[in-house]
């Protein structure tokens, strides 16, 4: 049924902005149908033996029926010429005994149109501070004298619907509360995350270097980190890797790793020593607590006197890194057999060394790269990355790392964790010397 032109904001009396704005504060008009609802109409109807009932909202121009038993395809009404219009007027039943009689439902389109209603009582749902939000409604096509044991069933019964919209209420004010709060929380750890990672890579004499950092959700904070820094003799360390867990946890443990790194590597910049030393840090700080470990790779480069640089790289549970050749061909520089740091009683971390020439990168990365899933579904894996970079031949830090983020790209859903890249390269003679961090 077609509602009445909106009244303007200057004509509604203030009583009836304040119950208006109540109606607007439970947020229950234009909701689906609802079994709990739709029991009270139904216990309504039982109680007076009446083929309808309704639990009905008032709104500005119309009646709107959150329940509506027995008045198939009916789901509101105009206010202007409802019964529930007035019985909201009143704080106790309101009945109409004999509609066909009674002038204030003379206009009534339920009373004047089908089903010819002739009966209607009705009990306010009335919120803590007096406001009437709608009614609880029975009626019936022959008029009736309803018994003070139905009108007083009918007032508990608004009372059920009135408790049913508190509870509501509340539970979305919990939820709200709740989601504000764990937003809150995701923003204050990729706040930590974001200063866990360098703002900047530092220039390094005879080196280019390009990191980059990938969430795979803004909804979830991870462990990713990296680092490039001078050691005292002219040597310089790096190091990458991947905390366990999500969230504010991950970032404070990432936090305990990386300046556990760059303190040990001051202490003893050799590579294994620095991961031994995380290792007895993590298992200090956590003992007794759930397990927290990482993966990491940590190396130490040495500009040589000919231009190449020497790298030797330890590996504690985590992926080989890739050097990308001169020639174009891609290179693992494995330190498989390291264990994982901060979770074995005794672990063992692997140790290689390796050299790069000028015109040659070294790409270190985490396994949210290669655990991501190709389009046939399979795991990318090391031999997938090795094939892509193959295939693009990058040959400075920025390229290779430029190249990963296309096949980030084009992986899209597949890549479901994050990920995190450092790559380093020895420039060509002829190369220019950019430095990324992103």
């Amino acid at each position: 049924m077609t509602a009445s032109p909106a009244r303007t904001a200057s004509a509604v009396p203030v009583a009836e902005e304040a119950r208006l704005a109540a109606v607007r504060r439970y947020r229950i008009l234009d909701t689906p149908p609802d079994g709990a609802f739709d029991r009270i109409a139904s216990l309504a109807a039982r109680f007076f033996d009446t083929p309808m009932a309704t639990v009905a909202i008032v709104d500005t121009d119309r009646v709107w029926f959150k329940a509506a038993h027995g008045l198939d395809g009916v789901t509101e009404v105009d206010r202007a010429s409802g019964l529930c219009a007035s019985a909201i007027l009143h704080g106790e039943p309101y009945v109409v005994k004999d509609a066909g009689t009674d002038a204030r439902a003379f206009a009534d389109p339920l009373v004047q149109g089908k089903p010819g209603v002739r009966f209607y009582a009705a009990a306010p749902i009335t919120t803590a501070d007096g406001q009437r939000l709608g009614t609880v409604n029975v009626l019936d096509t022959r008029p009736r004298e309803p018994t003070d044991d139905q009108l007083e069933a009918l007032q508990d019964l608004a009372a059920l619907v009135m408790d049913e919209l508190e509870l509501r209420l509340s539970a979305m004010r919990t939820i709200a509360a709740e989601r504000d709060r764990r937003a809150e929380a995701e923003r204050l750890a990729r706040v930590l995350q974001r200063t866990l990672l360098p703002p900047a890579l530092p220039d390094v004499p005879g080196l280019h270097a390009a990191a980059a950092y990938h969430p795979a959700s803004a909804d979830e904070v991870g462990g990713d980190f990296y680092d490039l820094f001078p050691l005292d003799d002219g040597r310089w360390a790096f190091f990458l890797g991947d905390v366990c867990g999500k969230g504010a946890g991950a970032a404070a443990l990432t936090s305990l790793t990386r300046y556990t790194l760059r303190a040990a590597a001051i202490y003893d910049p050799d590579p294994c020593a620095a991961l031994a030393n995380l290792d007895t840090v993590l298992k200090g700080e956590y003992q007794g607590s759930d397990p927290r470990y990482c993966t990491a790779a940590f190396g130490v480069l040495q500009p040589l006197p000919d231009g190449s640089h020497a790298i030797t790289l330890a590996g504690g549970g985590h992926p080989s890194a890739l050097a990308v050749r001169a020639d174009g061909s891609v290179e693992p520089i494995s330190t498989a057999g390291g264990q994982l740091v901060g979770m074995l009683p005794d672990p063992q971390f692997v140790q290689t060394t390796t050299r790069l020439w000028p015109g040659e990168s070294l790409l270190l990365y985490t396994d949210g790269l290669t655990e991501a899933r190709t389009a046939d579904g399979a795991m990318l894996g090391e031999d997938g990355l090795t094939r892509h970079l193959t295939v693009t031949a990058p040959r400075t830090a920025h390229e290779l790392l430029h190249s990963v983020e296309t096949l980030l790209q084009r992986l899209g859903d597949g890549v479901s964790d994050d990920t995190a890249c450092l790559a380093l390269s020895v420039p060509a003679p002829s190369t220019p010397r950019p430095q990324e961090n992103r």
